[in-house]
């Protein structure tokens, strides 16, 4: 009796709301006269059967009614606290054990079936095919449109050009269709992820899917709201800055014998020994066949790997607040990238901001072409 004395007029009408059915913003007199009636006699008849003992079966209704209410209160916010807190994403030392390299970067291996002969384009063909298409940094910073145009390695000859703001321009336009087009992917998973969690049933197929993205983001527990949070782009100022800093605009050994953009680091799979390195050292440079595996390779990195939480709450944060990732704020996030720091996080920003990357941030792919097609 005391729970149903507390069910306000505002928690029916928000009970009302949420079953679909449709109500005024403020309820009229009549309405609120309505209800009133309509309890009043639910009461009056509840009394009555209940003390002719014949009320089994009215007493299931209101618990039912009751227990709905309690299901549907709404926890999302409460369930995204608590995963920022961290609870949700500290494992047991047997969970971790079943993260493997493999289950993570799976997709990354998929890279592997290119041709071994596959085509490195010179810097000249490759000018001379975003002339032909006009394809120019300066209409993308207008128009926010990019052109799909993949380049699966990097020219030998960036490293000799002499032109900075060339050699820049050159490493951008390569760089920045493989960006973009793995956010699609992600941004295309997202959109689904979010299908899933408003619908009560779900189907065989998406519950596969979902075990396939709680391996491939290494959410052990099951939990949809750490899978949200980790589910999520990498600004493209802040990868093309990244790009940049660990390749030297492309023109690094990692970059051109491994296809190594971001510079992240193995010890047990293929990669490249760095020179200098001393015998002791076991790591080595992540190898690739081809430039897109090293950007697929680094959003699964920043979206899984325990030193970049920070850098996913600060993100999962923006997202709430305003649906937009600012990343002049969240590269402060990214000093355990690097053995510098914040030193690092500080040459980010500036290589951001020199070169006027926030421009990017909100560039769109457009469709594959039969023009465009994919350079092998």
């Amino acid at each position: 009796m005391n729970s149903f004395n507390k069910l306000s007029l505002t928690k029916i009408r928000n009970i009302l709301l949420k079953k679909g059915y449709i109500i005024d913003k403020k309820p009229s007199r009549s309405f609120n006269k309505n209800i009133k009636n309509f309890f009043s006699i639910f009461f009056l008849a509840f009394l009555l059967i209940g003390f002719f003992g014949i009320s089994p079966t009215l007493n299931k209704l209101t618990n039912q009614l009751f227990y709905t209410a309690e299901v549907i209160e709404n926890k999302s916010k409460m369930d995204f606290e608590k995963v920022l807190s961290g609870k949700e994403l500290d494992l047991s030392p047997e969970e971790k054990k079943k993260i493997t390299f493999k289950d993570l970067f799976f997709d990354v291996f998929d890279f592997d079936e290119i041709p071994e002969d596959t085509v490195r384009l010179s810097a000249a063909t490759l000018e001379q095919l975003f002339k032909d298409t006009k394809y120019n940094l300066k209409d993308i910073r207008k128009n926010k449109l990019v052109k799909p145009i993949s380049v699966n390695l990097l020219p030998n000859e960036i490293k000799f050009i002499e032109n900075t703001k060339k050699r820049k321009e050159l490493f951008i336009k390569i760089v920045l269709p493989l960006i973009l087009e793995e956010n699609s992917i992600i941004k295309l998973d997202r959109k689904r992820l979010f299908v899933i969690l408003n619908k009560n049933n779900n189907s065989k197929s998406e519950r596969n899917w979902l075990n396939k993205k709680f391996k491939q983001y290494g959410v052990v527990n099951r939990d949809l709201t750490t899978l949200k949070i980790r589910m999520d782009e990498i600004p493209v100022s802040l990868a093309i800055a990244q790009a940049a800093k660990e390749t030297g605009w492309g023109t690094s050994r990692f970059a051109l014998e491994g296809n190594a953009l971001f510079g992240q680091w193995t010890y047990d799979g293929e990669g490249i020994k760095p020179a200098g390195s001393s015998d002791g050292d076991t790591h080595k440079v992540m190898k690739f066949k081809i430039l897109k595996a090293s950007v697929r390779a680094y959003q699964r990195n920043l979206n899984t790997h325990s030193s970049y939480r920070d850098f996913r709450e600060a993100r999962a944060i923006q997202r709430d607040h305003n649906g937009k990732l600012n990343s002049l704020e969240l590269v402060k996030y990214l000093d355990k990238y690097a053995e510098t720091g914040r030193e690092y996080t500080e040459i980010l920003t500036k290589i951001i901001e020199q070169n006027v990357l926030i421009d990017f941030d909100d560039a769109k792919l457009l469709p594959t072409s039969e023009k465009l097609k994919k350079i092998i």
